[in-house]
């Protein structure tokens, strides 16, 4: 588990125009490329800036206009909506949404929506909310004075002034270079008394058929299946210790049924035997043993029209290449970005097309595409990766187990989170059972149902006092493992960006720090916009 601060700069305030920034190809999947250096930068000036446009950052920009304040929502890349509009659709809570989130779901649905209606949705509400956006600028560099975010600048020379900053990426990229303290990985169990954090025994994603982990059966020195991360003679760790990995990442693919639908692509640098480890498992039984369609896909996928999601011991999961996301370069972000795209794609390519796979098998794969209508620049494939956990911040309230358990009630609340307390894999090791014989084990996952809707700390979406001042973070929050696992779902991202402008505006209003801001005040104001506290 890594507890970080991070470097940041402070210099003066410059006066410059924007940029004209150039896109991708068509069809061109990436997370970060080049673009211009604005000529000349610009500085724009805001009441309140959101960076990140995931639905947090969307409901933080319009809730600020709406209190009469201008702001800004500042996006890394070319859309708006963040996972809500790429491919998480089977949205976990979206029926119970209330305030702005609730207005979303009104408008799309709560459950099986278009990406593509979803993000055409955002972009009119903030179009009506008058809210400026900025997109392809990345964060360069955070300025501050004392413990007051002064301005932020972005790769292009471009630069952000507000009296307020909300922190809505996935990864945490603000809170980071605004020197507030985090945290990435698993906690050990012992530092907040949890039973749910640091290593795991296997759950119920995993293999349910022995499988061996070596290229030669049962001969270590040959060397491990593709995909395999841990063959340590401890592994996978000791039971609730701390660790730096991360839940594995994937790609929410939105399916539709042939031939009214895009063919799935063969991705390039395919390797049919990064795939040994599946075949390998289909081979001692996995997988549906006759054509009984769909429902027989729980050891790979969910193999459904729409939001299609991981499941099963080999998936579209990732498992173990995601560690490195919440503090890699941008640079080192894209390679992780395009080892996941052929990952994945390769993955649906193999069980829709190696003859070594059962035919019928081949067959279900086969009569599904990628929808059509979604996604048009990237040939209907997702164009955000499912960051599922990245950097959480570390502040005066951390939301823990026994929050999600009910054990223990915040008194501040400032939205409910309501899911399971929920991992995905973290890595795939070699497990060895009392006879001596090798196996493949995955660990990390756990789904643990809470017993109802808990409320969430105003405390733990702003950071310590001494840290920052001017900053709310919605979507890092302060968090262990396990409760960010459950809160960690894109209604809960747009209740918690609401709640934080909101207290934004009223810090706005009164000229004090954002931890100075009365619940007793806030509270009324909320549930005003129609936020459910309790």
């Amino acid at each position: 588990m890594r507890k970080c601060f991070s470097i940041i700069t402070l210099i003066g305030a410059a006066t410059v125009a924007m940029g004209q920034a150039t896109v991708p190809a068509e069809g061109q999947l990436r997370y970060y490329y080049p673009v211009p250096k604005a000529d000349p930068p610009q500085t724009v000036d805001a009441d309140v800036c959101a960076y990140g446009a995931t639905p947090a950052g969307v409901t933080a920009a319009i809730q600020a206009t709406r209190m009469g304040r201008s702001a800004v929502l500042v996006e890394f890349g070319r859309h708006v909506g963040g996972m809500t509009a790429s491919g998480l659709s089977a949205t976990d809570g979206g029926r119970s949404a209330k305030g702005i989130a609730g207005e979303f779901y009104a408008a799309v649905g709560a459950q099986g929506f278009q990406p593509a209606t979803a993000e055409k949705q955002f972009r009119k509400m903030l179009a009506e909310a008058g809210v400026r956006v900025f997109e392809e600028h990345r964060l360069a560099t955070v300025e501050k004075e004392g413990t007051v975010i002064k301005r932020i600048v972005m790769e292009n020379g471009n630069a952000f002034t507000a009296r307020m900053f909300v922190d809505c990426t996935y990864e945490g990229d603000l809170l980071s270079g605004a020197g507030v303290h985090y945290t990435v990985g698993r906690e050990t169990n012992a530092t907040y008394g949890e039973t749910l954090n640091g290593v795991q025994r296997p759950g119920s994603h995993n293999f349910r058929l022995p499988v061996d982990p070596y290229v030669v059966p049962g001969d270590p020195a040959s060397g491990l299946l593709p995909g395999i991360t841990n063959d340590a003679a401890d592994a996978p760790g000791i039971f609730g210790a701390a660790d730096d990995r991360v839940q594995a990442y994937n790609f929410r693919m939105f399916l539709a049924r042939m031939p009214e639908a895009i063919p799935l692509p063969k991705p390039n640098g395919y390797d049919a035997n990064r795939y040994a480890l599946l075949l390998r498992y289909i081979e001692a039984g996995a997988g549906p043993a006759a054509p009984e369609g769909d429902k027989q896909f729980r050891d790979f996928m969910q193999l459904r029209t729409g939001d299609s999601n991981n499941s099963g011991g080999f998936s579209t999961d990732n498992i173990g290449m995601s560690d490195r996301w919440p503090e890699g370069s941008y640079e080192e972000r894209e390679r992780i970005f395009q080892d996941h795209v052929t990952y994945q794609q390769g993955f649906m390519w193999f069980l829709a097309n190696d003859p070594r796979v059962p035919e019928h098998i081949r067959t279900a794969v086969n009569a599904y595409g990628l929808a059509k209508g979604n996604f048009p620049e990237t040939d209907g494939w997702p164009h955000q990766l499912y960051v599922r956990e990245g950097r959480r911040m570390v502040s005066d309230y951390v939301m823990t187990q026994h929050n999600c358990s009910g054990k223990t009630i915040a008194g501040d609340s400032v939205g409910l989170g309501e899911y399971t307390m929920d991992s995905h894999n973290v890595q795939r090791y070699v497990h060895r059972g009392r006879d001596g014989k090798a196996v493949v084990k995955n660990e990390g996952d756990v789904q643990v149902h809470i017993p109802g809707p808990y409320p969430i700390s105003y405390r733990s979406i702003v950071p310590k006092a001494n840290e920052c001042t001017n900053l709310f973070v919605p979507v890092c929050l302060s968090a262990t493992h396990i409760a960010y696992g459950s809160i960690r779902m894109e209604p809960v991202f747009m209740v918690l960006g609401q709640s934080a402008a909101t207290a934004a505006c009223m810090a706005i209003e009164d000229n004090i720090p954002v931890q100075r801001v009365s619940y007793d005040a806030l509270r009324p104001r909320l549930l005003d916009n129609g936020q459910k506290l309790d």
